[in-house]
């Protein structure tokens, strides 16, 4: 079971708060997911957190789900750990019940500097029950193959890089892959942007993702909002949910839109993959669909630019994808972009 809720909280909230509504998904949940679209001025950051309530009516204190800001040259943007407590926790950017909730809501709390205050343009929430994802093989829709023309990078290039960002390679796939979909809508940074990277490195827009989704306190770049966060800074709307099977990511990619999906395979479960020794996390791209319905993935872990196309089996994706990650994605489009029909989980 799956329910997203997108919020609008006040545009600027000058060093204010912003506590939306309780809602109800109309199941018990034992995870939830927030992702935001902020701005926020050098030297100022937000603040995300949880509340909820047990079917039993007791409520629990607020959590952090993330500190954020787009620049670090004055805070440090976070999640934060040590928040377990006996009705739940949060792991980096995934909130746990110990007991189901019955409900929720979020606040947002605004820090401002010197350069002006965060403004807020979205937040979203995706709650949903965390064991309760089976990947069942689905059919492929019944249409054209389909490819959209999303730039392939490869993140082992980066490896050693930086070590102050967990120092690219095997730990950078997240921000490549976020780099990519990015790049697709002819955002991101600028020359002058990227003035600061080495020269030497290829697509230096890899690292700058790197840099500006790192979190400081996981001490890597997979914070899944924080993610989608940085692609928001150049006028994207992104956010983080959960898809049901193969079928639901055809219908955007159809629609125009790649996602960027979290998948979760051993060894040998995924012919073709460029980890052959599986992985206990990995973030690649969905780009597009042959005719028999098999996933065109832009996976970063290839060894160059041009082998990060590849083609994976249909059910053994699905079962790596919907299977180890519950199916989360993130959805990145430009400002306006059309989503496809849902069933209530974006």
């Amino acid at each position: 079971m799956l329910a997203f809720t997108r919020f609008t909280p006040a545009p600027d909230l000058a060093n204010g708060a912003w506590t939306g509504p309780w809602v109800a998904p109309g199941f018990p949940f034992d995870r939830l997911i927030a992702s935001w679209n902020a701005d926020t001025p050098p030297g100022s950051h937000i603040t995300v957190e949880l509340q909820g309530t047990t079917s039993e009516g007791a409520r629990t204190g607020w959590y952090a789900l993330g500190l954020w800001a787009f620049d670090d040259a004055d805070f440090q943007r976070t999640s934060v750990r040590d928040q377990t407590d006996a009705l739940g926790g949060v792991a980096v950017d995934t909130f746990l019940a110990v007991r189901p909730l019955g409900s929720y809501r979020l606040r947002v709390t605004s820090s401002g500097g010197a350069h002006g205050s965060p403004s807020v343009r979205m937040v979203s929430a995706l709650a949903t029950v965390g064991d309760a994802t089976v990947a069942r093989p689905s059919a492929p829709v019944a249409h054209r193959a389909v490819e959209l023309i999303v730039p392939p990078y490869c993140q082992h290039v980066h490896a050693g890089a930086y070590p102050e960002l967990d120092g690219g390679g095997a730990a950078w796939c997240s921000p490549t892959s976020t780099a990519m979909v990015v790049a697709y809508w002819d955002a991101g940074p600028t020359e002058a942007d990227l003035a600061w990277i080495d020269p030497a490195l290829a697509d230096p827009q890899v690292v700058h993702a790197a840099r500006f989704t790192y979190d400081h306190d996981y001490g890597g770049c997979g914070n899944w909002p924080f993610n989608t966060a940085y692609a928001a800074q150049y006028g994207l709307d992104a956010f983080v949910t959960q898809l049901r099977s193969l079928r639901e990511a055809e219908s955007f990619v159809d629609a125009g839109i790649p996602l960027v999906a979290s998948i979760v395979a051993g060894p040998d479960e995924l012919d073709g993959f460029a980890l052959p020794d599986g992985t206990a996390g990995h973030l690649v791209v969905i780009v597009g669909f042959t005719a028999e319905g098999d996933p065109i993935v832009n996976d970063p872990a290839a060894d160059a630019n041009d082998t990060v196309r590849r083609v994976y089996d249909r059910a053994q994706f699905e079962r790596a994808w919907v299977g180890g990650s519950g199916g989360v994605v993130y959805v990145i489009t430009s400002s306006g972009t059309m989503l496809p029909p849902s069933e209530g989980n974006w």
